[in-house]
């Protein structure tokens, strides 16, 4: 009896060394993965699965080794190599932090030079930050706010613009239910089109209500808002609108031909610039024009406006 109980320690310290030897021949196998990968907030098994999706060789038993060293942070992490064991994978999985960096965009900039500056700073193809912004956004200009954002170093063209696209849309609903009790996207981004152009054509905050007011007042004449402001879209945002220009540009933007507001934003946009669109001034101001201050003289009348121009 005390025999059989002796062979089968020795049986059971057997299995547990074949184990052991076979989990570390397991965490030794060679791994390959980017820089940065994107861990989804839940258990260990939704993180399981989602790199599994994403072409990651994973299995149970990493599961379990995951659990035994720790919990990763949700979000865009940064393990430092491509090449590496898979216990090393894995235990960078639950130590790794994300490596950030500033992107800015500027309230006012078009996406073309968002995309630009996207480009050079962290290293990714304008071409292809374009393709993956219009397979994520519901309209080609405006839905990125005018915000800081930080951004992992080594992320993908595609993972970036889904983070920008997704965080701002999330935004724009918030910011919707906040001030106006619901969120429709098409009335809401008719705000944005209008908060783009005071955006462009404001010199302050302060005249950002008195723009607005003057955009609701022509419209509601059926007047044309003919302003400069809307043709600095997309490639043209730091271009100076010239008469030719007026005269050559058969956009949907250029609002000395189209009647109301363009179909667009014609560039990105800051809360008080939205505020601006939602409540304009109480005033009945029709035109304004750039003084010597470097702000605008506003008025309701025609010829008081040559008058200012001059």
């Amino acid at each position: 009896m005390k025999r059989t109980r002796i062979i089968a320690l020795y049986t059971f310290l057997e299995l547990i060394l074949i184990f052991f030897m076979a989990l570390s021949y397991h965490l030794a196998q060679p791994m390959l993965s980017s820089n940065v990968i994107f861990l989804p907030k839940g258990g260990v098994n939704e993180i399981i699965t989602h790199l599994s999706r994403n072409h990651f060789q994973v299995t149970r038993v990493d599961g379990w080794v995951i659990r035994a060293m720790g919990y990763p942070q949700s979000g865009w992490i940064d393990i430092h190599a491509n090449l590496l064991s898979r216990g090393d994978f894995l235990y960078r999985l639950t130590k790794a932090k994300a490596a950030m960096k500033e992107a800015t965009l500027i309230p006012g900039e078009t996406l073309h030079f968002f995309i630009l500056d996207l480009a050079q700073n962290f290293s990714l193809s304008p071409l292809k930050l374009k393709e993956a912004y219009h397979r994520y956004a519901p309209h080609p200009e405006g839905v990125i706010l005018a915000d800081t954002y930080k951004i992992p170093l080594g992320i993908s063209e595609e993972h970036l613009m889904y983070y920008l696209v997704n965080h701002s849309l999330r935004e724009h609903q918030k910011l919707s239910k906040k001030i106006l009790g619901v969120y429709d996207e098409v009335q809401w981004f008719k705000y944005i089109t209008i908060a783009s152009i005071i955006q462009k054509e404001a010199a302050n905050i302060e005249e950002m209500p008195l723009v607005s007011a003057v955009i609701r007042n022509r419209l509601k004449k059926r007047m044309r808002l003919q302003m400069d402001g809307t043709l600095n879209y997309g490639e043209f945002s730091r271009t100076k609108v010239t008469p030719e220009m007026i005269r050559q540009d058969s956009s949907p933007y250029n609002t000395y031909k189209i009647e109301g507001i363009p179909p667009y934003p014609v560039g990105s946009v800051g809360f008080d610039a939205i505020k601006a669109a939602i409540f304009p001034a109480d005033v009945d101001y029709l035109y304004f024009v750039r003084n010597k201050k470097g702000t605008h003289t506003f008025t309701n009348n025609y010829e008081t406006h040559l008058k200012n121009i001059k």
